[in-house]
């Protein structure tokens, strides 16, 4: 006579069809997600002549199709961080909910504050195409005008990608991924370190320290965005590391059950001996 081994003692391994599991593409998509943020890059040299120049909004020179394709680029790094955040948060729930949830949190604070240095850009080509050279206009007002506005896009330019990217994208991503070991080790420490460096240099900035274009900034901020692009480059290239948090089949509440695909193989028989 024999027993089939119970079922909560079959063996399980991975399950072989075709495709790629949950866990690969949503890897994929966020890195993708993250690479597209670097397109906002060219933006700040695309907004060179309404941030530095006082006499743009008087008329001097072109540069409204610069501002508009910058707004556009940073319109599309707005999205990609919202993206990446709501993309990677099925996955570091698993680790720990509260933090991935203040992630996704952080990146949506952040992406508020590009929007607002947006507006404020295009309110400077507004007042440039409507009221440069027009009769009974006050250049000087309207140069203050054009530079509060200015302001106001350097102070979302600080919260926002400096702050907020610091906070968000380098401690608690980093923090998350060096937990869950999606990553490695070594890219993860490269987060929580960077994000350590760009937080520090945003305080020295908001206290005066320096500007935010100056060489001690970019040289302390260089390590997150290390971080950030080769986060993005890995998660296409290789998506996650093998981590429990991907094979949890339901034992932690909440969660929607494995991103990697199990299979429980086949019922072993055990034979039993009658008694004599």
């Amino acid at each position: 006579m024999t027993l089939s081994a119970p079922p909560e003692q079959a063996l399980r391994a991975p399950l072989a069809r075709p495709g790629d599991p949950p866990s690969r593409r949503v890897a994929r998509i966020a890195g993708i997600f993250m690479v597209i943020t670097f397109i906002s890059i060219p933006a700040l040299l695309l907004y060179d002549q309404v941030l530095h120049h006082t006499n743009f909004v008087l008329g001097a020179g072109g540069g409204d199709a610069r501002v508009y394709v910058g707004a556009l680029f940073e319109i599309l790094t707005l999205i990609a961080g919202i993206g990446m955040a709501v993309t990677l948060y099925p996955v570091l729930r698993r680790q720990s909910e509260g933090l991935a949830l203040g992630y996704v949190t952080v990146r949506v604070v952040e992406s508020c504050l590009i929007a607002v240095g947006i507006v404020s850009l295009l309110a400077v080509v507004t007042l440039r195409r409507d009221l440069a050279g027009a009769a009974g206009t006050d250049n000087a007002s309207l140069i203050l005008s054009a530079r509060s506005l200015v302001a106001v896009h350097d102070a979302t330019f600080l919260l926002g990608p400096a702050f907020c990217a610091a906070i968000g994208n380098g401690l608690i991503l980093g923090y998350l991924m060096l937990r869950s070991g999606l990553v490695p080790r070594r890219l993860a420490l490269l987060g929580v370190a960077g994000g350590s460096l760009a937080l520090v240099t945003a305080l020295l900035v908001l206290f005066g320290a320096y500007k935010q274009s100056a060489a001690a900034s970019f040289f302390l901020t260089l390590p997150e965005a290390v971080w950030e692009l080769s986060l993005g480059i890995y998660l296409i290239v290789k998506g996650f590391k093998p981590s429990p948090i991907l094979y949890d089949d339901g034992r932690r509440a909440g969660v929607d059950g494995p991103l990697t695909p199990l299979l429980a193989a086949p019922e072993v028989a055990a034979p039993v001996v009658a008694a004599p």
